[in-house]
């Protein structure tokens, strides 16, 4: 069956990315927009091979947007479906009068369809638009300009290095349908990226659990030699005896450890069991367009978001081993400026801020969710008492904290009342371009917030420049206390906390990497090495938001989310 098309409009393309990382971005950031499509002719793509084993699980489905296959003349017709099979030599083909293109994928085991429908509609539709593919390595060849047609956002990584990606196609509005097909796709797609995030913490968990395992293995070992020494306690000298006890007294901890492991690793087990039904739901509903209530839906989505948050929580903080290629959440405002989330928020409240520009300016816009902010106008308009210096400010549990313009004063705005909750001044700080980033901006004083709540960067003369880090009470703005550092202040192109280690990019344009990090904990520091892909050349703000286990980066006016690779360790 062939559906005849009569618009020209551009094939899709893809492009190549194998990023490494583990943890994935909230599951509301992948509601991305794709780029505009350009009216020009082209072929399909020659070819798309996969590298690597693939099983089952390797292709998840999800319907979000329609994706619309539309030729370049008349006489070209379209199949209205193609299947991939286990060894079988499989294609999607388009037959044109003297060249026929082939998209070749070998070979899945499981079997991915596509339909279409030319019902008042010029394109071709092809269903579903987004590909989830999990556990595997893309090598995409295809022809020139691939940036106008298939992006390739990284989503996490397993234990073995193996990515797991999110393949994102081109949308194509003309072929929407209706409100409440579009709400049932990104419900679908929700629920399908919360199930990619709970096969990497089931892999995680299942990687701890075998080494606390091995442990539980020796402590009753210990325990078996105990019992022996106790029996045979005549024969046996006190300096054994002591030896084997703080052996045992050594271990002995690791048994709530234990209990705690496998009490998460059945967690993950319900909480797969229960994505799996809710996307059942959602597949079946999809179909019939039917009567099942979205509340409920929604709710049972909700629900399972929050669980999995609070199991990942669980895990400890980690180092900083690397970081994943930009995705960008939006194009908006001038060369400089910041955007946030508040960390704390409670469940269900997904607000962003957006602050343009770096000093003598005073309103703050409010959106709803992230979806709106990628999508829409839709804003509420904050009005500060006092402007704002530099883009180091952050939204933490319902208040905006800013560096007044042209002063060390921090401000705490309250959001909900309008009014300001406190004022301080960093004494000794420098401010109005005394001792900013290398990329200037009054970028002073940056205040940053990560699992151990509301910190502030800056320098002082007392420290020759260097960077001086605070850790502040939010409610007082009273410094609980400070470390110096040996890091000029001036050299530095951003920085970012992440578990109490502060972080330090080498510069904000250019070929940028984090090089420089330094231990609240330990009171130490050391160079790295985490490459950091600067894609829009002017980085002028970079903030860790532990909610969401990623960096907010506003890069010369795009707004850009990163992953972060944390190493974990069991303590």
């Amino acid at each position: 069956m062939a559906t005849k098309v009569n618009s020209c409009s551009k094939c899709p393309l893809a492009t190549k990315d194998q990023a490494r990382v583990i943890l994935p971005l909230p599951l509301h950031h992948y509601l991305a927009i794709p780029r505009k499509q350009k009216q020009t002719r082209t072929n399909l793509p020659v070819s798309m091979k996969t590298v690597g084993a693939v099983t089952i699980n390797d292709w998840l489905l999800a319907s979000t947007n329609p994706l619309c296959f539309s030729g370049c003349t008349t006489e070209r017709a379209f199949t209205t479906a193609f299947g991939l099979h286990t060894h079988e030599a499989t294609y999607f083909e388009t037959k044109q009068r003297a060249s026929k293109s082939r998209l070749h994928l070998s070979p899945p085991e499981e079997s991915l369809r596509c339909w279409g429908s030319a019902g008042g509609c010029s394109l071709f539709d092809l269903s579903p638009s987004y590909l989830l593919l999990a556990i595997l390595r893309l090598e995409l060849v295809f022809p020139a300009n691939p940036e106008d047609g298939w992006q390739v956002f990284s989503s996490a990584q397993d234990t073995e290095g193996r990515c797991v990606c999110t393949v994102v196609a081109p949308q194509q509005t003309v072929c929407s349908r209706d409100a409440r097909t579009k709400q049932l796709k990104q419900l679908l797609e929700k629920v399908q990226n919360m199930t990619q995030s709970i096969e990497v913490l089931d892999q995680r968990t299942q990687r701890d659990l075998q080494y606390v395992e091995r442990m539980e293995v020796q402590l009753k070992g210990l325990e078996n030699k105990f019992k022996q020494v106790e029996d045979g306690h005549e024969s046996n000298t006190a300096r054994q005896y002591k030896a084997i006890k703080a052996k045992m007294d050594e271990l002995r901890p690791l048994i709530p450890v234990l209990e705690a492991y496998k009490a998460d690793a059945r967690l993950v087990v319900q909480f797969r069991e229960e994505a799996a039904n809710v996307t059942a739901l959602l597949s079946s509903l999809q179909e019939q367009l039917g009567g099942l209530d979205y509340q409920d839906l929604n709710s049972r989505v909700a629900n399972l978001e929050e669980r999995l948050r609070a199991c990942m929580q669980k895990l400890a903080c980690g180092k900083l081993t690397g970081i994943s290629e930009p995705v960008t959440i939006k194009t908006s405002g001038s060369r400089f400026g910041s955007w946030m989330t508040d960390p704390v928020a409670p469940p269900g409240d997904n607000r962003v801020w957006y602050m343009d520009g770096y000093h003598n300016n005073r309103f703050v816009r409010e959106y709803p969710s992230m979806y709106d902010f990628m999508t829409t106008d839709n804003f509420t308009s904050h009005r500060l008492p006092h402007p704002w210096s530099g883009t180091g400010q952050v939204v933490y549990n319902g208040s905006i904290y800013y560096n007044k313009f042209q002063s060390h004063t921090i401000i705490r705005f309250d959001l909900s009342t309008s009014l300001i909750s406190r004022t301080r001044q960093l004494d000794f700080a420098g401010y109005n371009n005394m001792y900013h980033y290398s990329w200037g901006g009054h970028s002073d004083i940056d205040l940053m917030v990560d699992e151990g709540g509301l910190w502030a960067v800056y320098a002082t003369n007392q420290n020759a420049g260097n960077i001086v880090l605070s850790q502040l009470n939010p409610s007082t703005l009273q410094i609980i206390r400070s470390w110096t550092t040996n890091h000029p202040k001036r050299s530095a192109g951003e920085a970012f906390m992440i578990c109490g280690t502060l972080y330090v990019t080498n510069g904000y344009s250019g070929g940028t990497k984090v090089y420089y990090a330094y231990s609240t904990n330990s009171s130490t520091y050391e160079y790295i090495d985490v490459p950091l892909t600067n894609q829009y050349s002017h980085l002028s703000m970079l903030d860790y938001n532990p909610r969401d286990r990623a960096l907010y980066a506003w890069n010369n006016g795009h707004q850009v989310l990163y992953n972060v690779t944390l190493f974990h360790i069991i303590k």
